[in-house]
């Protein structure tokens, strides 16, 4: 079995690329924020005059929101479009390279102009499939990615993009105009009021340049943290779903070159129990489970491709938290290799899943990838200590 390094690398800038999106999305966001709670710390007294600009600024941040929720799903539009185009191109580009020049031909997929619109709006007027041929005209082919295809795109939790970020808004304005109404009747000033919502780190003038900048600035802020962590949701969800659905609409257009898919986890101490349990499995397509598995999911797949001898350089490894590990090294046996790693990831359970390959076992121990299913069922979630306990006695 062979995968290109090169699909292993992808994966971690297409999650960089993720954060720079949300960034952009979450900038946004925060700019409509604080115009509001910018122009509340200007106000003065207590005067009728000063409640009633107060009650027409927040108005105000309501049809604002409204607007950050179309722009925001407009702009995301265009950057999951560019994504399919950019992820059909990659995969296809890869298994050419790999494969004997001659031999074989890879099998283009074409990506529907209405594709990503209605992924993230689901719109009924998008589903008229049309598909632009070398002559520029568009029309059916027989490998595409559709905007019927993505219509079937949604959410773990069933909301399209937009109903997502219009939740958001909502959720926001309503948040924000609570807050402001409570701080008054318990007597704060407005300037206070605005200094809790916004955060002592996050200021009017200097913005954060990145995710990372953001996210510390935005650590104690009481009206903007929230928000924020759901639109860093919405947006890796989104693009994961985006990325490998066209990685898994190129492998099944050639599936005469590569008839399955490995799914692949990030090999660090934040990954969910299910897709440590997942890394490493090959599936049929169209058989398996495809990321996302759940919110902020950051799982991809990769082609298997059998009967074809890369170059050494092109197969060596796999990237981890702990450094580069054997291509071949799964969840387990990557955490199984990093005892100190392990009570971060399965707290007081590491001494079941340690128990559990012990050679004291005799015929009864197991390798780490069984042990791990030991602890964690096939649907992802883990046994409890007390189910652990039952099970393993001697384990205690």
């Amino acid at each position: 079995m062979a995968i290109p390094e090169a699909f292993y690398r992808e994966a971690i800038d297409l999650n960089r690329y993720s954060n720079k999106v949300q960034f952009q999305v979450a900038s946004q966001f925060n700019e409509v924020i604080l115009d509001v709670l910018r122009q509340i710390r200007d106000l003065e007294g207590n005067s009728p005059a000063t409640t009633a600009r107060l009650r027409s600024i927040l108005a105000q941040m309501v049809e604002s929101l409204k607007g950050w929720e179309n722009e925001s799903s407009a702009y995301m539009i265009d950057e999951l479009q560019g994504l399919a185009e950019f992820q059909v191109g990659f995969v296809q580009d890869q298994l050419q390279r790999v494969l004997p020049v001659g031999e074989f031909q890879v099998n283009s997929v074409a990506v529907s102009p209405d594709f990503a619109k209605s992924v993230v709006t689901r719109d009924p007027t998008a589903l008229t499939i049309r598909l632009r041929g070398e002559d520029g005209v568009f029309r059916a082919t027989q490998f595409a990615l559709t905007a019927k295809r993505g219509s079937d795109i949604s959410l773990p939790n069933g909301k399209t993009v937009k109903k997502a970020f219009r939740g958001i808004a909502e959720d926001s304005g309503s948040r924000v105009s609570k807050a402001i109404r409570l701080g008054i009747l318990e007597g704060e000033s407005l300037s206070q009021i605005v200094r809790r919502l916004k955060g002592p780190n996050l200021s009017f003038i200097s913005k954060p340049q990145n995710a990372i900048a953001l996210n510390s600035a935005l650590k104690d802020s009481e009206g903007m943290l929230l928000s924020n962590k759901q639109i860093q949701t919405v947006v890796r969800t989104s693009v994961n779903q985006v990325q490998n659905a066209a990685s898994q609409a190129v492998y099944a257009a050639n599936s005469d070159i590569t008839g399955k898919y490995q799914y692949v986890a990030t090999l660090d101490a934040r990954t969910s129990s299910i897709c440590q349990r997942l890394d490493g499995q090959v599936f049929n397509y169209e058989k398996g489970p495809v990321p996302p598995q759940h919110f902020n999911c950051r799982s991809t797949t990769v082609p298997v491709i059998e009967d074809v001898d890369f170059p050494p350089s092109a197969l060596e490894t796999r990237p981890s938290v702990t450094g580069r590990v054997p291509q071949n090294t799964n969840y387990a046996n990557w955490l199984k290799d990093n005892p100190d790693i392990q009570a971060e990831v399965l707290g007081k359970k590491k001494r079941y899943f340690n128990f559990l390959m012990s050679p004291k076992r005799g015929k009864k121990q197991l390798n780490a990838t069984n042990a791990l299913k030991k602890i964690i069922r096939e649907d992802g979630t883990e046994l409890t200590l007390k189910e652990l306990a039952q099970k393993y006695p001697n384990a205690n």
